[in-house]
C-alpha cells in the first residue's frame, strides 16, 4: 500500500474542515446516540482500504466535533494550533520518532533541548532549570511534585525512590482554596493524599495573603511542605503576590510550585509580565503549550530549579537502552518513556511567532477577553462578575422574576449558556464561583478577531431575548 493517495485525500478532508471553521457550528450538533450508532460498528473480520476508512471516519464524526480550532471558541481554556505547529505535528506522526532517548531520534532530542531553552527565555525562568515535555499541566504537576518529594525527603534523610512513602515523614501541601482540580489527581498519583492538602483562604482579590500563608507554615513547621501558588486562576485569571509569598515559604524550608497552566505565559508579554514579579524565585513551574502557545493538544511543560532532584525522581538505567553521555536523553526527565516528539510542534510554533508574535498573541487575546466581558455585561439581564485581568472573565445572567433568588439567577445563567450553545454561533462554558453560577469567558486562540467578538456578543444578545 502506498501513502500518497491516502494522504492527499486526507489533506482534502483537513482543508475542508479548516476552511469551514469560520461558518460551521462551534457546538456539537449530533446526539450521543447518533454518534454511537455511526461509529459503533461490529468489529470486522476483514480489513478495508485505508482511504475508505478515513472517508467513513470523517463522515461518521460529522456534527460531533467542537470548533475548538477556530476563533469563536471561548470555553474552558482551549487554544488552537498556529499553522506551523499543525504542520509540524503532522510531520511528528510521519517521522514517528520514539522521543525517549537521543539514540532513538537524535534530531527530535535536540529539538526538545533547544525548545527548553527558548521556553525558559519566553517565560523568564532560570536558565539552569531542568525541563520536561509532558502531556499537559496535570503531568507537569506530577513531574514537578515528584521532584519536590525527592528533595524534601532527602532533607529528612529519606530515600523516597528506594523506600517509598511508608514510614516517611508526611508531606503537607499548602494552597489557596481556589486551586485547580488537577492538584487533587497529582497528590493521589504521588501517594501524598488529599488529606495532606491544606486549603488556605483567599482574600477579596482572590489570592493568598502573606499572613495566612505564614500561619499555615507555622502550624506545620519542621515538616516537609510544598507551597502551591497559582499563576492565573482558572475562573478569574488572578495571580498571587509571589514577591511576598515565596520568601516566606523558603524561610520555612518549603518547596514552592507554581501552577501556571496558562497564566505563566503572561511573562512573555511586556504589558502583563509584571503580574509574575517574583515568580522566577519558585522551585518548579507547570504550564501548557496547548493553551496559549497554540500548539496541538497533548503538550505541557514542567520546569524544575533543582535538576538533581528532577532527574533522581524520573531517571532509570537499563542495559538494553542506549544512553548518551553527552546528549540529553528525554526519558531522564519525564514520567513516561514512550511518547511522541512533542517538541517538534513547539519548535515550529515558536519559530513562526517569534518573541514578538508570542507577546502579541497574549496581549491581543487579553484585549478580546476584556471586550467580550464588558460588552456582554452591558446587555439587559447580564452583569459582570469578574472583569478580566488577563484573558479570563466571568459574567452572569439575572432572572427577571420579582424577588428572584440566587437559585433563580443560577438557573437563568445555565439556560442562557445552553441557548448560546444551541445556536452554534459561539461556545462558552459555565462554572460556579463564590457560590454563583457564571459563564466563563476564556480567549486564547490565535484566530480570534473582532468579527468573532461581534458574533459572540450578538449570540448572547439573542440568547437573552429568547429566555
Amino acid at each position: 500500500m502506498t501513502y500518497r493517495k491516502l494522504l492527499e485525500s486526507t489533506l482534502g478532508h483537513a482543508l475542508r474542515y479548516i476552511d469551514s471553521l469560520d461558518e460551521a457550528p462551534v457546538s456539537a450538533t449530533t446526539s450521543l446516540a447518533d454518534l454511537r450508532q455511526r461509529l459503533g460498528r461490529p468489529l470486522a473480520g476483514e480489513g478495508m482500504a485505508a482511504t475508505q476508512v478515513i472517508d467513513e471516519l470523517v463522515a461518521d464524526v460529522q456534527g460531533g466535533l467542537l470548533g475548538t480550532s477556530g476563533g469563536r471558541f471561548f470555553g474552558w481554556v482551549v487554544g488552537g494550533s498556529v499553522p506551523a505547529a499543525l504542520a509540524a505535528d503532522w510531520l511528528t506522526s510521519v517521522w514517528d520518532q520514539p522521543a525517549a532517548l537521543f539514540a532513538s531520534g537524535p534530531a527530535v532530542a535536540v529539538i526538545e533541548e533547544v525548545c527548553g531553552q527558548w521556553l525558559k527565555e519566553l517565560l523568564r525562568l532560570p536558565q539552569r532549570a531542568s525541563f520536561a515535555f509532558v502531556t499537559g499541566c496535570s503531568m507537569a504537576h506530577v513531574t514537578c511534585l515528584a521532584a519536590a518529594r525527592n528533595a524534601l525527603m532527602a532533607r529528612h534523610d529519606w530515600d523516597v525512590e528506594q523506600k517509598g512513602l511508608t514510614g516517611a515523614p508526611p508531606i503537607r501541601i499548602l494552597s489557596n482554596n481556589q486551586r485547580h482540580g488537577s492538584i487533587e489527581r497529582t497528590v493521589r498519583l504521588l501517594g501524598i493524599g488529599n488529606d495532606h492538602v491544606v486549603d488556605l483562604p483567599v482574600n477579596s482579590q482572590g489570592h493568598l495573603d502573606a499572613k495566612d500563608l505564614l500561619t499555615g507554615l507555622q502550624e506545620h513547621a519542621g515538616r516537609p511542605a510544598i507551597v502551591l501558588l497559582q499563576a492565573g486562576d482558572i475562573n478569574t485569571g488572578v495571580f498571587e503576590p509571589y514577591k511576598e509569598l515565596i520568601p516566606i515559604a523558603h524561610e520555612y524550608g518549603a518547596w514552592v510550585h507554581i501552577d501556571g497552566a496558562f497564566g505563566l505565559w503572561a511573562a512573555a508579554s511586556p504589558k502583563y509580565r509584571h503580574l509574575l514579579k517574583g515568580a522566577e524565585q519558585a522551585d518548579s513551574w507547570a504550564v501548557d503549550g496547548h493553551k496559549w502557545l497554540n500548539v496541538p493538544y497533548d503538550c505541557g511543560y514542567a520546569f524544575v530549579r533543582d535538576s538533581r532532584a528532577h532527574r533522581a525522581a524520573m531517571s532509570h538505567r537499563a542495559s538494553y537502552l542506549t544512553h548518551d553521555a553527552v546528549a540529553r536523553d528525554q526519558m531522564d526527565w519525564t514520567p513516561e518513556w514512550s511518547h511522541r516528539g512533542r517538541g517538534i510542534a513547539t519548535y515550529a510554533a515558536i519559530r513562526q511567532l517569534g518573541r514578538q508574535g508570542v507577546a502579541d498573541l497574549i496581549e491581543r487575546t487579553c484585549q478580546y477577553a476584556h471586550c467580550l466581558v464588558t460588552r456582554i455585561g452591558t446587555l439587559p439581564g447580564a452583569e459582570v462578575i469578574r472583569e478580566p485581568q488577563i484573558n479570563q472573565g466571568l459574567v452572569r445572567f439575572l432572572s427577571a422574576k420579582p424577588d428572584a433568588t440566587d437559585a433563580d439567577h443560577d438557573r437563568r445563567t445555565d439556560c442562557v449558556i445552553a441557548e448560546i450553545l444551541e445556536s452554534g454561533k459561539v461556545f462558552f462554558s459555565g462554572t460556579t464561583w463564590q457560590g454563583k453560577r457564571c459563564m466563563r469567558v476564556s480567549v486564547c486562540n490565535w484566530q480570534t478577531n473582532e468579527r468573532d467578538v461581534e458574533c459572540a456578543v450578538h449570540a448572547v444578545r439573542l440568547a437573552l431575548e429568547k429566555q
